[in-house]
C-alpha cells in the first residue's frame, strides 16, 4: 500500500518527471564533456558563394587547429535560390588563400525547412538572411538562428563582399565570429 501512495504521489507531484529531467540533462552533459556528440553548425548567407563558404572553411580551419575537427560538423547554405550550384566566388577563394585557409570545390545549396533539426547553430550572416532564414523555416524554437558578430559581441552585420567588393574586411568579421563562436563552445563544454 506505501509504495502505491508513493508512487501517485510522486507522480503527481511531478518528482518523477523532475528526476527523469534531471537524468537526462546529466547523461547529456556526460556526452557532450566525453565529446561523443558533435557540434554542429551551418552558416548561411544570401547567395551561399561568398560569406557563408569563407566562414564554412575558417571555423573548420580554427576547429581543426583546436584538435577539435571530430567533434564538429561545419557546413554552410544559401537563404535565397540565385546561386544554387555554384560554386565559391573567386575573390571569396582568394582571400582565403591569401590567409592560407583551405578550401574545396562546392556548390552552394540552399537551407530547407526540415533540416532544421539537423543544426545545433544557424548563423546568419546580416539582418536579411535572418528573415529569409526565418521565412524557410518558419520558427525558431531553439533560438539556434543567431548573427555572426554576435558571438564577438557586436550587433553588426558582415558586409557583403559582392556589393563592397571588399573580401579583406568580410574575411576579418567572418575570422572574429568563428573565434568568437568556438571560443565559446570550447568554453561551454
Amino acid at each position: 500500500m506505501f509504495r502505491i501512495v508513493t508512487r501517485i504521489y510522486f507522480l503527481q507531484h511531478g518528482f518523477f518527471t523532475h528526476f527523469l529531467s534531471c537524468v537526462l540533462k546529466s547523461i547529456f552533459i556526460f556526452l557532450i564533456s566525453r565529446r561523443r556528440i558533435k557540434i554542429r553548425i551551418l552558416f548561411v548567407c544570401h547567395g551561399n558563394i561568398c560569406r557563408s563558404p569563407m566562414a564554412e572553411f575558417i571555423m573548420k580551419y580554427l576547429v581543426k587547429e583546436a584538435g577539435l575537427e571530430d567533434k564538429f560538423t561545419i557546413s554552410s547554405a544559401t537563404a535565397t535560390t540565385e546561386e544554387i550550384g555554384s560554386d565559391m566566388y573567386p575573390n571569396a577563394k582568394a582571400e582565403l588563400k591569401r590567409h592560407g585557409i583551405p578550401f574545396e570545390v562546392r556548390e552552394a545549396r540552399q537551407i530547407r525547412r526540415n533540416e532544421y533539426n539537423d543544426w545545433d547553430f544557424i548563423v546568419a550572416m546580416d539582418r536579411e538572411n535572418l528573415y529569409d532564414i526565418s521565412y524557410i523555416l518558419k520558427s525558431d524554437p531553439d533560438k539556434k538562428v543567431r548573427l555572426l558578430m554576435s558571438f564577438a559581441g557586436e550587433n553588426k552585420s558582415v558586409s557583403d563582399p559582392w556589393y563592397t567588393r571588399d573580401f579583406a574586411k568580410a574575411y576579418d568579421d567572418i575570422y572574429r565570429g568563428c573565434e568568437a563562436l568556438l571560443k565559446q563552445l570550447v568554453v561551454r563544454s
